[in-house]
């Protein structure tokens, strides 16, 4: 499976944070927010990975990224200007999955749950068609919201609605075998003049191949999109990192702990990190366990 990050959009909802920056390199706590959902498809089991964004932020995303060799990985960019829907990232992405099954996260996501590693790998591994992320939350009118069975089945998604049928939203994680990806040519754009991915996602759940894997208790999920959801991420982080002593989204920890680089590569990263950051403080203690 490869991995698409898209980490495009306008950031309106952010103004005037993102009027020079992209959303996605704005700080949560220590680090920027795009190492996150990074860390996600890294620990998924992840080696090549598309990211999405507009030519405006492109060489800030290299100069912060670079190729990815350092850690292991296969970094490859592409251009998406124009805000037309989350669905347009299978559409961007389409070569370069080639024959490949598909995870696709966005850039504003956070992820985080001891179990986490594992409930992904798993699900690259048996993926038919589509398979999406369910979390609980108070205010599901915000999000699309999963109709479920009885059986905790996915029979439908609503997006935004009035009267949610569930608590349960979809989160901004979504995997595909690579036959699906064509559906995102299916779709028409939506009434905002975007491609929306739940209608992606609708199309295989009525063709019976529409999963939902359910992050409940243990796990947690922030869409870092507002201006207080950003605020909530960075507290959340400061909140784990202080009080047990480690790093969420440590991108040279996590290629180091999946076998990615070995202890030569991690020392080299180190060295290019200041003590006098907690972030490389944490990266060269590494060095020493």
């Amino acid at each position: 499976m490869r991995g698409i990050l898209l980490a495009g959009g306008s950031g309106t909802r952010l103004l005037p944070l993102t009027a020079t920056h992209s959303k996605q390199l704005l700080p949560v706590y220590d680090k920027p927010l795009v190492y996150y959902p990074l860390s996600v498809l890294m620990l998924a089991g992840m080696r090549e990975i598309l990211v999405i964004t507009n030519t405006h932020h492109l060489e800030s995303f290299r100069r912060l990224l670079g190729d990815g060799s350092q850690l292991g990985l296969d970094l490859q960019y592409a251009v998406q200007d124009e805000p037309r829907g989350i669905a347009e990232a299978l559409i961007i992405g389409r070569d370069f999955a080639g024959d490949e099954d598909l995870c696709l996260i966005l850039g504003d996501n956070i992820f985080y749950g001891q179990g986490l590693p594992a409930t992904l790998s798993g699900a690259a591994a048996t993926v038919d068609g589509c398979t999406v992320f369910g979390y609980p939350v108070s205010d599901p009118e915000r999000y699309g919201v999963a109709v479920l069975g009885a059986d905790g089945e996915l029979l439908d998604i609503v997006e935004k609605p009035s009267v949610p049928p569930s608590n349960t939203a979809i989160t901004g994680l979504y995997m595909y075998s690579n036959d699906a990806l064509s559906y995102a040519e299916k779709i028409s754009p939506s009434p905002r003049g975007e491609l929306e991915i739940s209608d992606v996602n609708r199309l295989l759940v009525a063709e019976g191949r529409g999963r939902i894997i359910q992050l409940g208790r243990g796990n947690a999920w922030i869409d870092a999109g507002t201006h207080d959801s950003l605020l909530e991420a960075s507290q959340y982080v400061q909140v784990l990192q202080k009080r047990q002593g480690m790093q969420i989204a440590c991108l040279e920890e996590t290629a180091f702990r999946m076998g990615y680089i070995g202890m030569g590569q991690l020392v080299e990263l180190a060295g290019r990190l200041s003590p006098g950051s907690m972030y490389g403080r944490h990266v060269q203690s590494l060095i020493r366990t």
